[in-house]
């Protein structure tokens, strides 16, 4: 049975940069509390008539020319930010990308979206559907934020990452591990956005205008958000025989800079073993694991030969882990 080996991996962030001190001008808040309570001083949004296709058509070819290929035999989306409710985004981007009639296919599971389409993927190439298959993270959290709201417009920021896995060996570098994945339905109004879909319009009451917006309650996020990406970890790192000790990189969502220590301390890790990019670009749900993989590889904070963790949480409740030895891979343009 053939293993998901990364082979290449890419990231792009729209063009403009919003600090702090912009946010500031509009909303109840300070550079001081958004860089202690958050950890964040930048993000990028995008600007007027920009999709999230074509943040993730961007990093999708850097994944390919990382990986020194043409193409991939399929195309899965992660993402909460679809250009449309219908159809798919993916199919758009696999013709972008001039990959013909590949499988392309959506997948929702806000933040731990990247981690369930990695898992997915394996499954793919396990099966032999497919011998490889571009997995992207995409989101423009921007356009679905309350202007008005200093929780959640202060955290978030658009990007997009990919990565392109082959068919190889278990034994390879790049090969992913035993995957760990949950999700706690009870809990789905903690993140939501409670308007736009079926049960919204089939309702006789009139919409609330606030329900088109994310909205997420951060103080039992934070604490379910800690709470699962340890186990998450744990179990993972379990199933692939190995302890935290043997971790050289924790790559989590970059949820927020409090989550990340939290899970530094949950997990008894070195909080520099952390690799982290929060306080550049935001928080950007399923592009968050991806961005931080490729900015870590050209920071040199990640090299080949780490044993690296991945490990995500969003809403659904969801989250997921999986584990992975660094391969050698090209930085690409």
């Amino acid at each position: 049975m053939p293993a998901a080996i990364v082979a290449g991996l890419g990231s792009w962030l729209p063009p403009r940069t919003v600090t702090n001190e912009e946010l500031t001008h509009r909303l109840a808040t300070t550079d001081e509390w958004i860089r202690s309570r958050i950890g964040v001083a930048t993000r990028h949004m995008i600007d007027p008539g920009t999709a999230t296709s074509d943040l993730a058509v961007e990093a999708a070819r850097r994944a390919l020319r990382s990986a020194g290929v043409p193409g991939a035999g399929a195309v899965l989306l992660a993402t909460t930010t679809p250009d449309r409710p219908c159809p798919a985004t993916a199919p758009e981007i696999a013709s972008r990308l001039g990959l013909g009639t590949v499988p392309a296919f959506d997948l929702a599971a806000v933040c731990t979206g990247f981690v369930y389409g990695l898992a997915v993927g394996a499954g793919l190439i396990a099966s032999g559907l497919v011998e490889s298959l571009l997995v992207i993270g995409a989101d423009t959290y921007s356009t679905i934020l309350d202007p008005e709201d200093r929780t959640s417009s202060v955290i978030f920021g658009d990007g997009a990452g990919a990565v392109l896995l082959r068919a190889g060996d278990s034994e390879e570098p790049g090969a992913l591990g035993p995957f760990d994945l949950g999700s706690h339905g009870e809990l789905a109004d903690l993140i939501t956005v409670r308007g736009g879909g079926s049960r919204q319009r089939s309702s006789p009451a009139p919409a609330d205008p606030g329900d088109q917006y994310f909205r997420m309650e951060g103080r039992a996020v934070f604490a379910n958000a800690v709470a699962r990406m340890a186990a998450s970890s744990q179990s993972a790192l379990k199933s692939a025989g190995l302890q935290t000790s043997d971790v050289d990189r924790v790559v989590a969502h970059q949820a927020n800079a409090r989550i990340l220590d939290a899970v530094a301390t949950e997990l008894r890790v070195d909080r520099d073993r952390f690799v982290s990019n929060i306080a550049r670009v935001g928080n950007t749900s399923a592009a968050s694991i991806p961005l931080a993989l490729d900015h870590g590889l050209r920071d040199g904070e990640l090299r080949a030969g780490h044993r690296v963790l991945l490990t995500a949480f969003g809403g659904g409740l969801t989250w997921g882990s999986t584990s992975l030895t660094w391969p050698e891979i090209a930085l690409a343009d």
